[in-house]
This record gives structure tokens, C-alpha cells and sequence, in this order.
């Protein structure tokens, strides 16, 4: 055992510094795209303020992450319940002081506007979340063993802290977002223990729920009926554009169509940085891997997207090292919300999958999306930094998954 000063001592040895050089370089690939994209739709002064602005948002982010990294297990685990009841707060709130100008252009009321900033409040909502889902998960196996009932029971406390959420991004026309939260809550259900004889039938009906949506989508009468249900005609004009890319590229599939070619246009190397030559609509955000396809070609897609299994890896490392099960499913949310995010931005870059406004983690432009990704970051970075003050004191790596009575 070594006393307090031995621990301070090695406070830097505390820090994860592969997940932060990893994130680092993100964003400084996120910065010279941002640039390059802004450069290209107006002038040089503006693009020069959007990557200001993002690294104002870094620069907060990582105070962000500072703080979060001091708070162990047992202080996240007693302020998740808070941070849950402030997040649903700001989702209700957004339904009434909605950017009238956003929810114009978009259709979706799902952003604060505080003067030049705009502000998702869902985005908040996502560690928070997190967090209070590896609680619910944690103390109901602390108190019980895996049955059948047991696990059926686990399920339906899970579902009642994640329908509010749901329902009030369904509210806020935001199917996106809610897609993220539902993968979250579909990574944990996965590592909580709750036997196959239960998750199997339910991602099964789940495919077959959204492939029977998905065939109604491009029928007549099954648009008919997913009217009634509250599906929008741009969300039917997205899957459109989705299956048959090439059929209306001065339309619903201008988009994806022309992310497609500014993608295919990189080749093996790229066009060269700011020689951007395809008009691509929203590519500072949604669509900046389209930025990054054209001028850095197969390559540098390639590398960005090694970076992003680096990052996975290193968080699914450290969360072995800790051995504590509330970090475990805290480490779980994090990693299914990235690879969530990348998959699905990537994949509707290149037309794998239909536009949903789903941004690329550290990449893309937008503060309070980087910022609620830097804070989940902080809440990775604490399991390894209290992991090792654990070890200094008492030389094991094992903490108590709930709060010490």
C-alpha cells in the first residue's frame, strides 16, 4: 500500500493518453475537413470561423472531460438520477422554445437557440442516459440472479427509463437521435445478462418490425398507414432516395447521389486538401465524410476509419482492466453510441444505408454533439484513472458496483 503522495505522484500514470491522442487526431482531420468544406461553400473568413468555433467547443469539451474524469464510480452512480431528470427537463422544454428558424428548414423541434449558439438538448440526454441505464442494469443484478422472470423484469425497468425519452424525441420529429438511444439500450440489454431465449426473439420481431416498415415505406397503402402513425413524406422521399439513388439526383437523391460521387471522384489517394470539386449539401456536418473521401481518397478514409477501431478498442480495453460492472455498462453505452454513429454516417455517405442526420463522432461540426461525446469520453477515461488510484491504495483492481452504504 502507498500513502496519498505515491498516488499523486503518479496522477499522469492515472491517464489513458492512447484514448486521447486518438480523439486528438479525429479532431484535427474533423478541423481540416470542417475548413475545407466551409472554404468551398463561401469564403475563407467563414470557414476560418468554423474551425474557431469547433476548437472553442474541443477547448470546453476537454475542461468538460477534465471534470468528468475525477468523478468515480460512486459519484457518477449517485448523480445519474439527476442528470437523467435534467435531461428529460430540457427534452420537454425544447417542445416549447424550439428554433422556430431549425424547425422551419429541418421539421425538427429539437434545438435551443441562446443568441448566435444553438443547443440539442437530446445530446445532453445521451451520457445522462447512459448513466442511469448502467445503474438501473447494475442494481437490479446486484439484488437478483438471472431467471427467466428475473430477466423479463430487468427488460421492462430498462423500457420504463427509456420510453420518456423515446417518446419525446418522436415529439420533437427527431428519428435520427432516437435510433442512437435505441442502440445504446440495445449494446447493454446485450452485456446485462439477460439469456438469448429472451434477446433472440426480440431482435428478431425487431427485424421483422422494421423490415415490414421498411416494405410498407414503398407502398402506396402502407405510406398510407405509416401517415397515421406519424411517418413524414420527407421521411419516405429519404428511403426513396436510399433504394434507388440514381432515380431523382436533382430531387430527394441529390444528396446522396452527390456524396456518392465525391466520394468515388478521391480514388485510391484523393483529389488533394481544398481541391474540392462535387457540391455536396450540409458537408461541414452530416456528410463530411464525403469531404474526406474526395480529397483524401480511399486512403485517408481508410485511416480515419482504423482511428475510430483504435478508439473502440482502447475503451473495450480499459473497461476490462476495471472489473467493475457499473463501468462496464457505462463503457457499453459509450462504444454502441459511437459505432452507432460512425457506422450509420459512413454508411449513408457512401449508400449503404438511408440520411437519418446522423453526425460523424469528433469529425463533424457541431458544439453540443462534440461536447456530449467528449463527456462520454470523460466517463471512459474515469474507469482507467480511478482503476489506477484504486491499485496505488490497496493494490486491486476491483470497485464496488454500487454506492458504499
Amino acid at each position: 500500500m502507498t500513502d496519498k503522495s505515491s498516488s499523486k505522484k503518479n496522477d499522469g500514470d492515472r491517464i489513458d493518453y492512447g484514448i486521447i491522442l486518438t480523439i486528438m487526431l479525429l479532431g484535427l482531420i474533423g478541423m481540416a475537413a470542417i475548413y475545407m468544406a466551409m472554404r468551398n461553400d463561401g469564403t475563407q473568413a467563414s470557414a476560418i470561423k468554423g474551425v474557431i468555433m469547433q476548437l472553442v467547443w474541443f477547448a470546453i469539451g476537454s475542461v468538460g472531460v477534465i471534470f468528468v474524469m475525477r468523478f468515480d464510480s460512486e459519484q457518477l452512480w449517485r448523480i445519474a438520477p439527476y442528470l437523467y431528470a435534467l435531461g428529460i427537463f430540457l427534452l420537454v422544454a425544447v417542445l416549447v422554445f424550439y428554433d422556430r428558424t431549425v424547425a422551419a428548414s429541418t421539421g425538427a423541434k429539437s434545438w435551443f437557440k441562446l443568441g448566435p449558439i444553438t443547443f440539442q438538448p437530446s445530446e445532453v440526454m445521451k451520457p445522462a442516459y447512459i448513466l442511469m441505464l448502467s445503474r438501473v442494469v447494475t442494481l437490479h443484478n446486484t439484488a437478483r440472479e438471472h431467471s427467466w422472470k428475473n430477466d423479463w423484469v430487468l427488460i421492462g425497468r430498462m423500457l420504463l427509463w427509456t420510453l420518456p425519452v423515446a417518446a419525446l424525441l418522436i415529439l420533437q420529429h427527431d428519428l435520427g437521435t432516437t435510433l442512437v438511444f435505441l442502440a445504446i439500450f440495445a449494446g447493454i440489454v446485450l452485456v446485462s445478462g439477460v439469456t438469448w431465449k429472451i434477446i433472440a426473439p426480440i431482435f428478431g420481431g425487431a427485424i421483422g418490425i422494421g423490415g415490414s416498415a421498411l416494405y410498407m415505406a414503398v407502398q402506396p397503402w402502407g405510406q398510407a398507414i405509416l401517415r397515421h402513425v406519424g411517418f413524414k413524406a420527407y421521411q419516405f422521399a429519404r428511403i426513396d432516395s436510399w433504394l434507388n439513388p440514381s432515380g431523382a439526383t436533382s430531387g430527394s437523391s441529390y444528396q446522396i447521389w452527390q456524396a456518392m460521387k465525391a466520394i468515388g471522384s478521391g480514388q485510391l489517394t484523393g483529389s488533394g486538401l481544398g481541391n474540392i470539386k462535387v457540391v455536396v449539401p450540409v458537408q461541414e456536418s452530416d456528410m463530411i465524410f464525403s469531404v474526406i473521401g474526395e480529397t483524401m481518397g480511399f486512403v485517408g478514409a481508410a485511416i480515419l476509419i482504423i482511428l475510430y477501431f483504435l478508439l473502440i478498442y482502447q475503451m473495450l480495453r480499459v473497461t476490462f482492466d476495471t472489473k467493475n460492472e457499473f463501468y462496464a455498462y457505462i463503457s457499453t453505452g459509450v462504444v454502441m453510441m459511437i459505432v452507432f454513429h460512425v457506422f450509420e454516417n459512413i454508411g449513408m455517405n457512401i449508400g449503404l444505408l438511408p440520411l437519418t442526420g446522423i453526425p460523424l463522432p469528433f469529425i463533424s461540426q457541431g458544439g453540443s454533439f462534440l461536447l456530449a461525446d467528449l463527456l462520454c469520453m470523460g466517463m471512459v477515461l474515469s474507469m482507467r484513472y480511478h482503476h489506477q488510484s484504486y491499485m496505488f491504495s490497496n493494490n486491486e483492481g476491483f470497485t464496488s458496483p454500487e454506492p458504499k452504504k
